[in-house]
C-alpha cells in the first residue's frame, strides 16, 4: 500500500531552519504531484507548498513564500521542504501529501497523506 513517511521535524528557535523529508513507497513517485500541508492546534489544515511531477513547477502559500523551499528527488522517491527563517506561527504538524491529478489548496483533494511531523518554533 502507499506510505508517506515524514521526518526532520523538531524544536527550533525563531529564525532557525529545518529540513523536512518525506519518503514515499507503494506508488510510482514520478506520477504524483507532491505537497505539504500543516495544522496547528485548533485550526484547519493549511496548504504550504506543492511541486509538480518532474519538479519543474512549485507553488507556495503566501505565508511561507521566500522562506520555504520544496524540492523532490524522483530517484529517491523523496520530497523535501526546507524551512528557513522560522517564526512561532509556523508551529504545526506538517503533513506530506500526494496526488496523481495535480495540486490543490483543498486538503480533501489529495489522494494520500503521511502521519505528520511536529515542528515547534520557540520565541
Amino acid at each position: 500500500q502507499v506510505q508517506l513517511v515524514e521526518s526532520g521535524g523538531g524544536l527550533v528557535q525563531t529564525g532557525g531552519s529545518l529540513r523536512l523529508s518525506c519518503a514515499a513507497s507503494g506508488l510510482t513517485f514520478s506520477n504524483y504531484f507532491m505537497g505539504w500541508f500543516r495544522q496547528a492546534p485548533g485550526t484547519k489544515r493549511e496548504f504550504v507548498a506543492s511541486i509538480s511531477w518532474s519538479g519543474g513547477s512549485t507553488y507556495y502559500a503566501d505565508s511561507v513564500k521566500g522562506r520555504f523551499t520544496i524540492s523532490r528527488d524522483n530517484a529517491k522517491n523523496t520530497v523535501y521542504l526546507q524551512l528557513n527563517n522560522l517564526k512561532p506561527e509556523d508551529t504545526a504538524v506538517y503533513y506530506c501529501v500526494a496526488d496523481s491529478a495535480g495540486s490543490s489548496y483543498n486538503p480533501g483533494l489529495w489522494d494520500y497523506w503521511g502521519q505528520g511531523t511536529q515542528v515547534t518554533v520557540s520565541s
